[in-house]
């Protein structure tokens, strides 16, 4: 039991350090950010072929970023996008956009 709540204020600590380093010039950030998609868009938004999950890597970060709009909105349906799109600034989800975009 000890362990786990070690574990939890160890998570927490570490997202209260993204939101607080959101404004400074942390290199990782976008980096950081990003890899909170990984478990649905693969590593690196690579995601492997296949109905349901568009792969990141290399996209346009404009279209990207429209669509975390329309999810966020309820303009476009989603199972779980319209929550997670909501649990990021406009800022960060503008550095999670970069970041893919990047990614050749």
């Amino acid at each position: 039991m000890k362990l786990l709540r070690w574990s939890v204020a160890l998570s927490l600590a570490g997202m209260v350090g993204v939101v607080s380093a959101e404004g400074e010039s942390d290199p990782t950030l976008a980096r950081n950010l990003a890899a909170t998609c990984a478990n649905c868009h693969g590593t690196d938004g690579r995601a492997q072929a296949g109905p349901g999950m568009d792969a990141l890597a290399g996209g346009d970060a404009d279209r990207m970023m429209q669509k975390l709009r329309d999810f966020r909105s309820g303009a476009r349906p989603a199972t779980i996008m319209h929550q997670i799109s909501r649990g990021y600034t406009e800022a960060q989800l503008q550095l999670i956009a970069a970041y893919f975009a990047a990614r050749k």
